[in-house]
């Protein structure tokens, strides 16, 4: 099954002519890279995007669409509060085209030990102004999941929070983008960094070089793979997450929820998105034993629960036979697989949609029309990194989104223009910054939830 408009039957997009020389290159087209680069032209940058494949084609046009601030980190919680600020100015420059809506997420409690992690959130948050999360205990329930059906205690409910379309937003913003001045290339990859003493003095692709003395590496992920062809070591891993859709049906719920068992969420083309609640899938490579030190705490605490799924797949980033050195001449992993795409996994979209009919009898007992997976790149503390790379000067690098992605994605995008250009970005970067898992400090995960 399949349901993404990604193909690389289709042709490119976007075929902007590379320049000989620019402000900042920007690899990857996903969603920081796109709104990176859209605040860096708005500063009056000259910015070029290179893309492997398509543009939102990975992990930015495959998640669930959700655009939240509840359950996050809470150094992510500011960056997450101004996202949504700046999804709804996005959607009014698209022409409301990008499907955001504020219609509340839901942490729907299967038991009392959930509601109090649920609690303990939320009473690290409070302080964040802005925050509009609260509990909400049984008898609430139906006045913000109608339409659900479940033996629940309570839950943890955001109704600022939002969602909207992935795959129709990311290309949106990148139109949006191009029509500022951004130059936008697909099927380009950059094979590598241009360095000159050191420092970056811009990227050889495919196609040839482009002198920038500023380069972004927005990844997802392939950015550790990247990093370590020039010797920089970053403890990235990927896991893969599973999702199924409904076609059209009558709206039993309009939000976003999850409970132990399904992740749901209803489409603006009047479907539902579904998605088993726990455990992604994790492939292992080589990457996974040099980093596994480093994960172990958050393994011990069970906040990225995962189940293991054999050897990595040929071509996948941490792949057995993955080059981990290539040259510039030479032809690299990102152009042997332009778009990962790897498939769904059939037992998961059973068991969600099955959840999803029990959950929302009133949607009328839709089949799954579609399902797909992607490669969430995630890191030992649950947190990104985004920061400049201390190994390679003139790099900055935004990676390690967890999931979070999506909806947190144009906060830091913003937050990657300033840092480019040495402004301040306005958020307390400390807890994103690239050496925190070298320079001693203790690993310390993000929340539970």
């Amino acid at each position: 099954m399949s349901g993404l408009p990604f193909s690389l039957s289709n042709p490119p997009e976007h075929c902007a002519p590379l320049p000989q020389a620019a402000d900042c290159v920007v690899i990857g087209g996903g969603i920081i890279g796109i709104t990176a680069a859209l605040y860096l032209a708005r500063k009056g940058q000259r910015v070029v995007v290179l893309e492997k494949g398509r543009v939102g084609a990975e992990q930015s046009g495959r998640n669930w669409g959700w655009i939240r601030t509840q359950g996050r980190d809470l150094a992510e919680i500011p960056i997450a509060l101004e996202a949504r600020g700046l999804w709804r100015a996005l959607d009014r420059e698209c022409g409301g085209r990008l499907g955001v809506a504020a219609v509340g997420v839901s942490y729907l409690a299967d038991d009392p030990s959930e509601m109090g992690r649920y609690a303990a959130w939320l009473e690290d948050a409070r302080g964040h102004e802005g925050l509009d999360s609260r509990l909400v205990d049984r008898a609430g329930l139906a006045g913000i999941v109608p339409g659900l059906k479940g033996d629940w205690v309570g839950a943890l409910h955001t109704p600022g929070d939002m969602v909207g379309e992935p795959w129709v937003a990311v290309p949106e913003i990148a139109r949006l983008a191009a029509s500022e001045g951004v130059a936008i290339r697909e099927d380009c990859a950059v094979r590598c960094l241009d360095l000159a003493r050191g420092q970056v003095a811009g990227v050889m692709t495919e196609a040839g070089r482009i002198a920038a003395p500023r380069v972004v590496l927005a990844g997802g992920a392939w950015s550790a793979l990247f990093l370590r062809n020039h010797g920089a070591w970053l403890p990235q891993l990927s896991v893969r997450s599973t999702v199924a859709a409904t076609g059209p049906c009558p709206e039993a719920f309009a939000g976003a929820a999850i409970d132990g068992r399904v992740a749901l969420r209803r489409r603006a083309d009047g479907g539902y998105s579904l998605a088993p609640a726990t455990m992604s899938e994790f492939f292992i490579g080589p990457d996974a034993f040099r980093a596994f030190r480093a994960f172990l705490p958050v393994l011990r605490q069970g906040g990225f629960p995962v189940s293991f799924r054999g050897l990595a797949r040929k071509g996948y980033p941490d792949g057995w036979r993955t080059p981990r050195r290539w040259r510039p001449d030479e032809e690299t992993p990102f152009e042997r697989m332009r778009i990962l795409d790897p498939a769904p996994e059939p037992g998961r979209v059973r068991r969600a949609h099955a959840a999803f009919r029990e959950r929302c009898p009133g949607a009328g007992d839709p089949p799954v029309s579609a399902a797909w997976a992607g490669m969430i790149d995630t890191m030992p503390d649950v947190v990104p990194v985004v920061d400049h790379c201390a190994e390679l000067p003139g790099l900055v690098v935004a990676t390690g989104m967890c999931g979070h992605g999506f909806g947190i994605g144009p906060g830091f995008g913003r937050i990657v223009a300033d840092l480019v250009t040495g402004d301040d970005p306005g958020h307390d970067m400390h807890r994103f910054r690239w050496g925190r898992f070298s320079d001693g400090s203790p690993i310390r995960p993000g929340p539970d939830l």
